[in-house]
């Protein structure tokens, strides 16, 4: 009887747990990379690095990533926590109560874009800072993405902090503090 007891508890932990939960985690290991390396990374949540670093970051949570470096306009990029495609999956293999797990821990999440990398503009140019893809690739200016994003992270880490708004209430250039 205590064995059946058992038993019933860890299946019905197994399922309440939520699949992505188990096979993702809460956290996602984050590159940030910079042209030139070397740029001071700070996170709108105090967290700190100098570029290459590898962060592990929480999958449901928005970001802030302010990038400076001597000699280089100073950009930030907005860091997007997206929902993964495991979600449908998952409502149907884990039910309802392993999705609703999944979603409020955010294990089914993935922060975009992902690996953050960064070229520089220097300062007294007309250039602009822009993202590299995996392969190192032009994939857009960082205003594009942050324009892109701005109105759903300015959900989780507040208008100002998203560009929206300011201390004048004027609008953020978006790419530069």
């Amino acid at each position: 009887m205590k064995l059946r007891h058992t038993v019933a508890l860890a299946g019905l932990s197994i399922a309440l747990s939520g699949c992505a939960t188990v096979i993702n985690g809460t956290s996602q290991d984050y590159t940030v990379r910079t042209d030139p390396d070397g740029a001071a990374i700070t996170l709108n949540d105090g967290t700190t690095c100098v570029s290459p670093c590898k962060l592990n970051l929480k999958r449901r949570n928005d970001l802030r990533v302010d990038i400076t470096k001597e000699g280089y306009k100073p950009a930030y990029v907005l860091v997007q926590s997206r929902l993964g495609g495991a979600m449908a999956g998952n409502i149907l293999l884990g039910g309802i109560i392993g999705g609703a797990v999944d979603a409020a821990n955010g294990s089914t999440n993935y922060l975009y874009p992902e690996p953050l990398h960064v070229r520089l503009a220097k300062l007294g140019t007309a250039e602009e800072s822009v993202l590299l893809d995996k392969e190192g690739a032009i994939s857009g200016t960082v205003l594009a993405h942050n324009d892109e994003v701005r109105a759903d992270v300015a959900e989780g880490i507040g208008a100002q902090a998203a560009g929206i708004a300011t201390t004048t209430g004027a609008a953020d250039a978006g790419g530069a503090k």
